[in-house]
């Protein structure tokens, strides 16, 4: 008898690949870092460059970007899945070439089993094929719905800022990831310059190189520096890379956007995989 993953292989492997689009995670080791706000802007920076980005709430607990994003959500992931609308109806246009992919703020996004409706929401999913990059912003720490999204991506950027607990968290966090990726990413957030970012991540990956035995790639993305700008955004619901383009924060963010779109173009993906919403969706759902 074939169980739901068979299902969805089957299913699956009668799609052909569709375009090819990078699925990028935001995580953290804790919360309060600024996680969300940095995937909110780092999808901005990528769409007002042209790329057409989705950006995925799937900070199950705490799915908040629709609070940073000033926008008001009426149906999120889990109505789709439960067969309550289509997935056409959730999404959100917040400007050109973004839009929001609303998760939900329980762990039921992971507890479906309507077979039907899983194969719709695959169907639907196409929709979706022809964005360049899906930021996904998870949940923060080493949780078992976290790692499952980070086990499907194919790039992870974990954030921190100059707070003993956090450090201490975020290298946590990459710890356990590193057992399943060899190549992650840090952006150091709320820092004083650059030479506070370049220190807390040289301790980091000291320490890392130290107590890791397999083989890990760590590298500074970039950094975001404390400013009023970014908390008055926060504050007003909108994105300090629209309101202040000239602050520092705003012109990191543009560097570590274009470091990554650097460092994307000389990876080679695996081609073997379904490189859409709908092949990463898939690849979660077998991990259950």
């Amino acid at each position: 008898m074939m169980d739901q993953a068979d299902k969805l292989r089957e299913l699956m492997s009668s799609n052909k690949p569709a375009k090819s689009t990078h699925f990028i995670a935001i995580t953290s080791g804790k919360g309060g870092v600024g996680k969300s706000t940095i995937s909110a802007n780092l999808a901005n920076v990528l769409a007002k460059n042209g790329y057409k980005v989705g950006l995925f709430d799937a900070d199950i607990g705490l799915a908040n970007l629709d609070v940073i994003l000033n926008v008001k959500l009426k149906k999120n992931l889990l109505n789709v899945l439960k067969g309550e609308c289509e997935l056409k109806d959730i999404l959100i246009k917040v400007k050109e070439n973004l839009i929001l992919i609303p998760g939900d703020s329980g762990d039921e996004i992971f507890k479906f089993n309507d077979q039907f409706i899983l194969e719709r929401f695959i169907s639907e999913a196409n929709m979706l094929d022809d964005l360049d990059f899906i930021i996904i912003d998870t949940g923060a720490g080493i949780g078992s719905n976290t790692q499952v999204f980070l086990q499907a991506c194919d790039e992870i950027i974990v954030v921190t800022v100059p707070d003993p607990a956090a450090i201490t968290d975020a290298y946590a966090t990459i710890k356990v990831t590193s057992k399943m990726k060899k190549n992650i990413y840090m952006m150091l957030n709320m820092v004083k310059n650059e030479t506070e970012a370049v220190r807390i991540f040289e301790n980091i990956k000291k320490v890392a190189k130290a107590n890791i035995p397999h083989e890990l790639d760590l590298e500074l993305l970039g950094y975001i520096e404390l400013d009023k700008m970014v908390s008055k955004s926060i504050k007003q619901r909108t994105l300090f890379s629209d309101d202040a383009p000239h602050i520092s924060p705003s012109i990191e963010l543009k560097k570590a956007a274009s470091n990554l779109l650097y460092k994307l173009e000389r990876k080679v993906l695996d081609d073997t995989q379904d490189r859409s919403f709908s092949g990463f969706f898939k690849r979660l759902v077998e991990q259950f």
